[in-house]
């Protein structure tokens, strides 16, 4: 067996392995234990981030994981106003198509504070949208299960979208690897996703269609975002828990862009109980 091939079993492997874990945990845990586990990864992630900052020392790095926790408990609090809340994800949005122009202009210009920068803004609105996901009255769990579903569903096609096709390069200077084709094949898969998941929902498909698409696209940014700052950082993943795919923050660098999108599009369009 080749190394490639190894490297895509191991991948595959883990991916499955994980989906079982996945689905068990969203659908069988009560939500406010969901909530705490919601809290833990958002601090494993930026535990990973602080190793992109060039943080002097693990003191400097648990300094930065406290920051973030502090910003998870002021947003919380905030956002029991739903005015607050829109208010937070609509700025999680903003703050995305700034990281798209900062990945299409300046790449190479990362510093620590504007990546530490970077970590608050992608982490904490992340954490809060998921939980108030998860909180939606009745269909909390179905509704967590398809947002990550319809996140790991672009990045897997893209990824094999990318392997079969890819041809034309999407950010050369960010992620050699990933390229246009890829990122249509994601979005295809996405959209097939959110078909199926509103189905599942109850939720109308001319809905439910521009807002997963809308959310599998954000995520390709913040996939993205990571690799420019783990390439500024001189490394190729956040962390080696899982198998083939890295760090904690590897598998929610995309759910960090797209789940406050996602959750700002369906209270947009008003299809939450």
């Amino acid at each position: 067996m080749s190394a490639g091939a190894g490297a895509l079993r191991s991948r595959v492997l883990t991916a499955l392995v994980l989906a079982v874990v996945l689905v068990g945990v969203v659908l069988g845990m009560p939500p406010a234990a969901s909530l705490a586990l919601i809290a833990l990864v958002m601090l494993a992630g930026a535990w990973e981030w602080s190793a992109l900052l060039g943080a002097p020392g693990k003191a400097a790095r648990a300094g930065y994981v406290l920051v973030v926790a502090l910003g998870l408990a002021l947003a919380w609090q905030a956002t029991r106003d739903p005015t607050a809340l829109r208010v937070l994800l609509a700025l999680a949005a903003a703050w995305w198509l700034v990281a798209l122009v900062w990945l299409a202009f300046a790449p190479k210009h990362v510093r620590g504070w504007s990546a530490a920068l970077a970590g608050l803004l992608a982490l904490v609105p992340a954490g809060i949208a998921l939980a108030e996901i998860r909180l939606v009255p009745g269909i909390g769990a179905a509704l967590t299960l398809f947002a990550l579903v319809l996140i790991v569903a672009a990045d897997t096609g893209a990824f094999f979208a990318g392997r079969r096709f890819g041809r034309v390069l999407l950010a050369p200077q960010v992620s050699p690897g990933k390229t246009w084709e890829g990122v249509f094949g994601g979005l295809l898969l996405a959209a097939l996703v959110t078909l199926a998941g509103g189905a599942w929902l109850g939720i109308a498909p001319a809905r439910m269609l521009p807002i997963g698409i809308a959310a599998a696209a954000f995520s390709v940014v913040g996939d993205l975002t990571e690799s420019m700052l783990k390439r500024h950082a001189g490394v190729k993943d956040s962390g080696s828990i899982f198998p083939g795919h890295g760090g904690v923050l590897d598998r929610i660098d995309s759910v960090t862009a797209g789940a406050p999108v996602l959750l700002l599009g369906l209270l947009q369009v008003e299809v939450l109980p």
